[in-house]
């Protein structure tokens, strides 16, 4: 592979946003891809895909470039070197490189990657904290699936389009996806492709959505005319999916305490088809109080840690800290004693994170039905959901039901 120095020039750019200035991977990438309009899909694939290895392996490449933050633009290119040399990479001969001992970045590799916090590339307390959660073998081989890039899976919209069509679809568009097993509504794409300029995607015939997450809504087991709540809904992910397979009959009531998000959804639910989804932003405690006792059944997709998704936010494991964790979990229960209360008797509800840690998950689920909100509630089914088992993206969901009315 031959290095362009304006690609490497971008790659250094963006690390600087994100390493120096604490902005989001996602958002960076989606700036300095548009420093060119020449560029061709290889060249911005070589800029994403680098800047998210990259960020992905900060603390080996940082360690063994024996740099530290904060990282001024000679240790960023040193950073790159160190990248270029484990990928086999030839260097080329720019001021901006200096010379590059590879003999000694291709040893210290090989003695930091014995050590799990290197060669995972983590912070101490994480390693810790996931060791003491998941037990050390489990932990190990969770974080080593969870390092590793995630593939690009659809989920086919029901309402609009079936999977052979929206397979056939793309199959016209250059775009080659294979069925998984045991999901049903899933495609993962056979190589990574910009699938949002498709016609398909256009006309809403699918979204983009992991497999793990796929498997909420049924989860939830909704059925078509009942009225479903779901508490967290960002931008509808879930929601849109729990719109098909209520075969927008019924209400669907969306609601999140972010009022861009809803707007995004209903962008979205339009171009789905989704006419069953109404949007309600929480911006005050009467919202919740309105729905007392009224919905057959409620989603709270909960706010989390997200170390369940790391494969997708490489960067979030430099922008969470340990006491993030502590305050969540506050949130979690107030979301699940305040929410719960929106579930009639007789109806079922379903909690869910994307996190693997079990004090955000089953531990949660057990302090809430032993509290007096909880008391009328009972636990039939919960998934644990690792990326080393399945992999795909590590999650939890619990379905518990409320008793009949007496």
């Amino acid at each position: 592979m031959r290095l362009h120095r304006n690609l490497v020039f971008a790659v250094v750019d963006a690390l600087h946003y994100i390493f120096n200035e604490g902005e989001y991977a996602d958002k960076v990438v989606e700036k300095v891809l548009k420093y060119d309009k020449r560029w061709g899909a290889r060249d911005r694939g070589f800029i994403a895909e680098t800047t998210y290895d990259m960020v992905r392996w900060k603390r080996l490449y940082t360690e063994i470039a024996e740099v530290k933050a904060p990282y001024t633009r000679p240790n960023l290119f040193r950073l790159f070197a160190v990248w270029a040399v484990l990928k086999g990479i030839k260097l080329p001969d720019w001021k901006q490189i200096e010379p590059t001992p590879e003999r000694r970045i291709k040893g210290r590799f090989d003695e930091l990657s014995k050590i799990r916090k290197f060669n995972e590339s983590i912070p101490d307390w994480m390693d810790e904290l996931g060791a003491k959660a998941l037990g050390e073998d489990l932990w190990t081989k969770e974080i080593h699936a969870l390092n590793q890039q995630a593939d690009v899976i659809l989920r086919v919209n029901t309402l609009k389009s079936t999977k052979e069509n929206v397979k056939a679809a793309l199959l016209e568009a250059g775009i080659e996806t294979e069925v998984i097993r045991g999901y049903p509504d899933a495609l993962q794409l056979k190589e990574r492709a910009n699938v949002f300029v498709t016609d398909a995607f256009q006309n809403g015939w699918f979204e983009v959505q992991d497999a793990s997450s796929q498997l909420v809504a049924p989860f939830l087991d909704v059925q078509p005319g009942q009225r479903v709540v779901d508490t967290c809904a960002g931008a509808g992910g879930k929601t849109l999916h729990l719109a098909a397979q209520m075969q927008n009959k019924g209400q669907l009531i969306a609601m999140d305490i972010y009022d861009n998000k809803l707007k995004e959804l209903k962008r979205r639910a339009k171009r789905n088809g989704a006419h069953n989804v109404e949007t309600r932003t929480i911006d005050s405690t009467k919202v919740i109080k309105k729905l007392h006792g009224s919905a057959d059944r409620v989603l709270i997709d909960a706010p989390c840690t997200g170390l369940g998704v790391l494969r997708r936010n490489p960067d979030a494991k430099w922008k969470l800290q340990p006491e993030f964790l502590e305050k969540i979990m506050v949130t979690q229960q107030q979301i699940l004693q305040d929410y719960s209360k929106i579930v009639k008797p007789g109806g079922k509800m379903v909690y869910a994170t994307c996190s693997i840690l079990p004090q955000e998950n089953i531990k949660q689920v057990n302090k809430f039905l032993s509290s007096e909100a909880g008391q009328d509630f009972k636990l039939t089914a919960q998934k644990n959901i690792y990326a080393s088992k399945s992999g795909f993206d590590g999650f939890y969901m619990a379905l518990l039901e409320k008793a009949p009315s007496a």
